[in-house]
């Protein structure tokens, strides 16, 4: 099975570690073994964290355009709803689910956007967006991904500015950083082997110097400080 998924990830901390930008976004097509990326399209997005449902939007745009370029057998969307097609998420069923009230309401002003594009995908390429969230494999390879563009993202940001940069990484996964790449590694049991990567194809690393350390403030979570390299 071919899955194309998409995620948002990593963030522009404040100086009390706490998110303020969410820095890239990325669709990517896997295939077995489901460990790391066949086909990408990442882009920077540095949206204010308080836009966070609206980013479900743009991911499902991102799957529509790489779909125009790979071929898949279904799509898996950042959304936890137990795997149901958006064909099938209606205000109805969304009532019937155990989730806040705050949570359905971001979901109902982005519902007509997502029912459309969903549509659009099922109509054009005949596969289903499946809202499965977290529980999928190639959502987490998606949000290592846009992680691992964010590291890049970031430092090309870092390098044009004073001061320092601090970038929270996906849960749980580290940074192995390299002269012109960039790889995130699943720290979760059973996942040491998915990873997402980025090329550095501009030589942005080469303009900062990295450390990696832990957030104090969230526990199972890196950060990386960025600054100008002297």
């Amino acid at each position: 099975m071919r899955v194309v998924a998409a995620d948002s990830g990593a963030a522009i901390l404040n100086d009390a570690f706490e998110p303020l930008q969410v820095v890239a976004a990325s669709a990517i097509l896997v295939e077995p073994p489901y460990t790391r990326v066949s086909s990408c399209l990442a882009e920077p997005i540095f949206a204010a964290v308080e836009t966070g449902p609206s980013l479900v939007v743009h991911e499902l745009e991102l799957c529509w355009n790489l779909l125009k370029e790979v071929k898949a057998d279904v799509v898996h969307l950042d959304m936890s709803f137990r795997g149901v097609s958006l064909e099938e998420l209606s205000v109805v069923n969304l009532s019937q689910m155990r989730i806040s009230r705050r949570a359905r309401g971001h979901v109902l002003k982005i519902l007509p956007k997502i029912r459309k594009i969903g549509a659009d995908i099922k109509r054009v390429y005949g596969i289903d967006v499946l809202a499965i969230g977290k529980e999928s494999i190639p959502v987490r390879v998606a949000e290592l991904t846009s992680g691992a563009y964010a590291v890049l993202y970031s430092a090309k940001r870092a390098a044009q500015q004073e001061g320092r940069l601090r970038l929270g990484l996906p849960a749980k996964c580290n940074a192995k950083i390299a002269e012109n790449n960039v790889t995130l590694q699943s720290l979760i049991p059973a996942e040491h082997d998915v990873t997402g990567s980025a090329k550095d194809e501009n030589g942005v690393l080469k303009e900062v110097e990295i450390k990696e350390m832990l957030n104090p403030c969230a526990r199972g979570f890196r950060v990386l400080e960025m600054v100008k390299s002297a």
